[in-house]
C-alpha cells in the first residue's frame, strides 16, 4: 500500500515568492519543494547571470589554460565520451564548443573539424570510461590531448597508459571518485576532494559547459576576442538541458537554471538540427518543449544507440548541421528505441515470472540475472523492478568471459554507490573488478563465481544500513487543487516550469465521485470523475482495477493533447 502524503509549505517562502511576481500556485509549489524566502529573487529572476561562477570548480583554471594553449597551437584534441545521454550531449557540447572557439581563432570549418574530434566506447567491447583499450583506439587518431567527458575520474589505468604513450589527458567528470585519482594534467569534477563548487549534482554535460566558459574567458583575457565578438556558448544550452534532465541528476538551483535556459531557447526555435529531429520522430513539438519531453521522449531515443549498438550515431546526430541528414539519423535512433522497448518488455516479463514468490517484506534488496538478458537494457529493467518492489535493485546480464555486467537503481535514503563500496571491501579481492555511480544508480562488473556471494553481501550491507521506515512506500503530493485552477492555462503554466529529480512535478490529491470507468487496450483505465460540480476526464495507466463510487485520488493536471483545444485531463497516480 502506498501512503499519500501532503508536502508542508512555509508561508513566509510563499509570500516572498509572490512578492517577486510568481504566480500564487507556483509560489506554493516551489515553497513546498524547499525554496526558501532568501532564494526568491534568484529563483524568479533566474538567468545565466545567476549561475554559480566557474572559478568555484577546482581544477577549472588549469583546464582552461591547457585547452586555450591547445587551441592556439593547433593541437589535435580527441574528446572521449560515454554511451548514455549525458555522455552523448557532453561530447557534442565539447566538440561543438571547442570548434566554435577554434573558428574564432581563425580556423576554417574543415580545420576545426579535423582538430577537434571524438571517440566513444562501445559498451559491449570496451566497457565504461577511458580504459587502456580506448586509449589505444584514440591513439590511432594521433591526438595531442584527450579530454574525457562524463567519465575519467575512475580511469586510473587508462590515464596512466595515455601518459606512457605521451598523450596528455584532461578529465572532466561528475561521478564520485574512488580512493585514487588519475594522474591527469587537470581534473574538473565538483565531487573530487577539495572542490568547493556548491552544485554537486551537476551533470557531466554541465561540467563541460562550465569548462568551455572558462576556456572562453581565458582566450578573452589573451586578447583572442572581446565580449562582443566572442562565440555564443549559450547556443549549446539545448544540449545541456537534454543531458541534465536525461541523467536524472538532482535539479538544484544551478541545474534548474541550465535546464530552464535550454528550454527557453528551444521554445524560441533555437536548437541543434539533431535535437529538432529527435523531437520530430518522437512526435513532440520542440517549440513547446518540457522536461517531460526531454526525459521520456527525446532522451530514450538518444540512449537507444548506446544501449543496443554504438552511441557514435547518437553523437553524430547531435553534431549534424544538415536538417535532412539529422532527421534520417534520428529515424534510425527511433527504430532502435522501438527495438529496445521490445527487448525491455521481454526481459521484464521473464523477470516477473521468476519473482512470483518474491516477497519484498522478506528482503531489503533484489538482485536478478539471466544468461539471455541484454547488457544494454539491464539498467532499465532494474529501474522497473525497483519501482514495482521498492527495494534497491541490481539486474545482471552476461559480460565478458566469466563475468556478469550489472546495473542498479536505489530508493531514497540508500546510497547505492556507497553501499557497493562497502560490499566490494568485504568480498575477496577481484570479486567485483569494477563499479561506480551515484546515490540512486550504479554500474558494476562481478566475477561469475562470486555472484552468489555478492548477492548475500549486498543484502547484508543494505540491511545493516537501512531503517525499516525507508522501505515504506509513499507518494508526496501538493494537497488539493482548487477547481478554479483546473483549466488549460494552469496546465500550460505547470508544463512550462522545470521539474525533475529532487524537484518533482506537481501531484495533487482530492476526493472525486466516479461517474464512469472503461478499460483501454486491456491495460489502462479511462475515468469520468466529478468534483465540486465539475466533470473531468482522467486516465489511470497500467491499472484496470474497478473503483468504488467515491475515491481519494492523487493526480497530475495536463492538457488533453489528443482532444486538442482547451481540454484538460487528469493523470491518476494513486488511489487511496
Amino acid at each position: 500500500m502506498t501512503e499519500i502524503r501532503i508536502r508542508k509549505k512555509d508561508p513566509g517562502s510563499i509570500a516572498a515568492l509572490e512578492q517577486q511576481g510568481m504566480h500564487p500556485l507556483l509560489a506554493e509549489l516551489f515553497a513546498a519543494r524547499g525554496i526558501k524566502a532568501q532564494q526568491a529573487e534568484q529563483v524568479v529572476s533566474g538567468g545565466l547571470t545567476k549561475l554559480l561562477p566557474p572559478a568555484d570548480m577546482k581544477g577549472i583554471d588549469d583546464a582552461a589554460m591547457i585547452l586555450a594553449d591547445a587551441l592556439e597551437t593547433g593541437s589535435r584534441i580527441i574528446v572521449v565520451g560515454d554511451y548514455d545521454c549525458d555522455g552523448a550531449t557532453a561530447t557534442a557540447v565539447a566538440v561543438r564548443g571547442m570548434r566554435m572557439l577554434l573558428q574564432a581563432l581563425g580556423a576554417t570549418v574543415e580545420q576545426a573539424a579535423w582538430h577537434i574530434d571524438f571517440i566513444v566506447p562501445d559498451r559491449f567491447v570496451h566497457g565504461y570510461g577511458l580504459s587502456p583499450a580506448i586509449v589505444e583506439l584514440a591513439a590511432e587518431k594521433e591526438p595531442d590531448l584527450l579530454v574525457t567527458v562524463d567519465n575519467g575520474i575512475s580511469s586510473v589505468s587508462g590515464v596512466a597508459h595515455a601518459n606512457d604513450m605521451g598523450i596528455g589527458v584532461l578529465v572532466t567528470d561528475h561521478h564520485l571518485p574512488g580512493d585514487e585519482l588519475p594522474d591527469a594534467l587537470a581534473i574538473v569534477n565538483p565531487n573530487q576532494p577539495g572542490c568547493e563548487f556548491a552544485s554537486k549534482s551537476i551533470a557531466g554535460v554541465g561540467v563541460m559547459f562550465y569548462v568551455l566558459m572558462a576556456v572562453r574567458a581565458e582566450l578573452r583575457e589573451r586578447g583572442a576576442f572581446d565580449a562582443k565578438s566572442q562565440p555564443r556558448l549559450d547556443g549549446l544550452l539545448d544540449l545541456v538541458a537534454l543531458g541534465t534532465v536525461a541523467d536524472v541528476v538532482k535539479l538544484d538551483d544551478n541545474n534548474r537554471i541550465l535546464v530552464a535556459e535550454g528550454l527557453k531557447r528551444m521554445r524560441a526555435g533555437q536548437f541543434q538540427p539533431g535535437i529538432a529531429a529527435l523531437f520530430d520522430v518522437a512526435g513532440r513539438a520542440a517549440r513547446q518543449a518540457t522536461t517531460m519531453d526531454l526525459g521520456f521522449a527525446v532522451g530514450p531515443r538518444l540512449n537507444a544507440a548506446g544501449r543496443l549498438a554504438d552511441m557514435a550515431l547518437g553523437i553524430k546526430t547531435l553534431l549534424c548541421d544538415d536538417p535532412g541528414q539529422a532527421l534520417e539519423m534520428a529515424r534510425t535512433l527511433d527504430q532502435m528505441n522501438r527495438e529496445r522497448q521490445k527487448i525491455e518488455t521481454g526481459m521484464k516479463e521473464s523477470a516477473l515470472s521468476e519473482l512470483d514468490n518474491f516477497d519484498p517484506q522478506d528482503a531489503s534488496t533484489l538482485v536478478v540475472n539471466r544468461p539471455d538478458w541484454h547488457q544494454g537494457v539491464v539498467g532499465l529493467l532494474a529501474s522497473r523492478l525497483k519501482d514495482r518492489y521498492y527495494r534497491p535493485t541490481i539486474a545482471f546480464a552476461p559480460g565478458g568471459e566469466g563475468e556478469w555486467k550489472g546495473s542498479g537503481r536505489s530508493i531514497p535514503g540508500i546510497h547505492l554507490r556507497d553501499v557497493l563500496d562497502l560490499v566490494v571491501k568485504r568480498l575477496p579481492e577481484g570479486a567485483v573488478p569494477k563499479f561506480g555511480g551515484h546515490a540512486m544508480a550504479a554500474g558494476l562488473t562481478v566475477r561469475a563465481d562470486a555472484l552468489e556471494d555478492f548477492k548475500r553481501m549486498f543484502e547484508a550491507v543494505v540491511r545493516e544500513q537501512a531503517d525499516d521506515s525507508l522501505f515504506a512506500r509513499y507518494l508526496e503530493t501538493d494537497g488539493s487543487l482548487p477547481t478554479g485552477y483546473c483549466n488549460a492555462g494552469v496546465a500550460d503554466l505547470l508544463a512550462s516550469e522545470v521539474w525533475g529529480q529532487g524537484f518533482p512535478p506537481p501531484v495533487f490529491v482530492d476526493e472525486f465521485e466516479v461517474l464512469g470507468q472503461r478499460v483501454l487496450k486491456e491495460a489502462h483505465s479511462k475515468l469520468q470523475l466529478r468534483r465540486d460540480g465539475q466533470n473531468f476526464v482522467a486516465l489511470r495507466w497500467n491499472s484496470t482495477e474497478p473503483l468504488p463510487a467515491r475515491v481519494r485520488a492523487a493526480y497530475r493536471l495536463e492538457r488533453d493533447t489528443f482532444t486538442g483545444g482547451a481540454a484538460i485531463q487528469l493523470i491518476v497516480e494513486q488511489v487511496g
